[in-house]
């Protein structure tokens, strides 16, 4: 899929951060794309993250494999126009101890942690996005430690939507199940709760 990288990059990073088109263009011939096929992997589980990427089209999910139990615990989805990372890996240069894979053929748009890094020193808008970086990120892994502590199964349903539209047709519902903490029959009991409460 061929896109305009400019277009793409000011449509996400300038309401994100406040960059200008002039911080974006100095960017710009950082960037480069990558199709990663349903099934394989952005990062792996004891890999460091050495890309900071964006979604321009496809699903990916964050799991943890728990040897003990021989599961796989979904965590977080990555969908369109969203940030792709493992973000402690990425900001220590540190193994990282997940896995994320595409659950569809998908496409991303990345910049290497070395090349961001010079960004940061050279231009100060950049290292200003790096901050926000950072408070996004720390914003969503507490949301989410609130959300398994303090939400409902359903709520957390309703919340997955909303960040992530469509994604009920698009990956198969155990992916859900595992993200939300249950298994399959709950997940239809809830659809079905939600269905009657919202005809449509």
């Amino acid at each position: 899929m061929n896109i305009d990288k400019l277009d793409f990059l000011k449509h996400i990073l300038i309401p994100f951060a406040g960059l200008t088109e002039k911080d974006i263009s100095i960017s710009l011939p950082l960037w480069q794309t990558r199709t990663i096929l349903k099934g394989d992997f952005y990062n792996k589980q004891n890999i460091i993250c050495k890309d900071l990427g964006l979604v321009i089209n496809g699903i990916f999910r964050i799991y943890y494999y728990d040897p003990a139990t021989d599961e796989e615990k979904n965590m977080f989805f990555f969908s369109e126009g969203q940030f792709i990372v493992s973000f402690r890996s990425f900001l220590s240069q540190y193994p990282c101890v997940y896995y994320i894979e595409a659950l569809q053929d998908a496409e991303v748009l990345f910049i290497t942690h070395h090349d961001l890094q010079a960004l940061y020193l050279i231009h100060k808008p950049w290292e200003h996005f790096g901050r926000i970086l950072a408070e996004y990120f720390f914003h969503s892994s507490q949301s989410r430690v609130e959300e398994l502590l303090l939400f409902s199964h359903e709520k957390r349903y309703l919340n997955l939507l909303q960040q992530h539209p469509g994604i009920v047709q698009r990956i198969p519902s155990f992916h859900i199940a595992s993200y939300l903490g249950i298994k399959n029959p709950s997940l239809s009991r809830i659809k079905k709760r939600i269905q009657q409460h919202n005809p449509s």
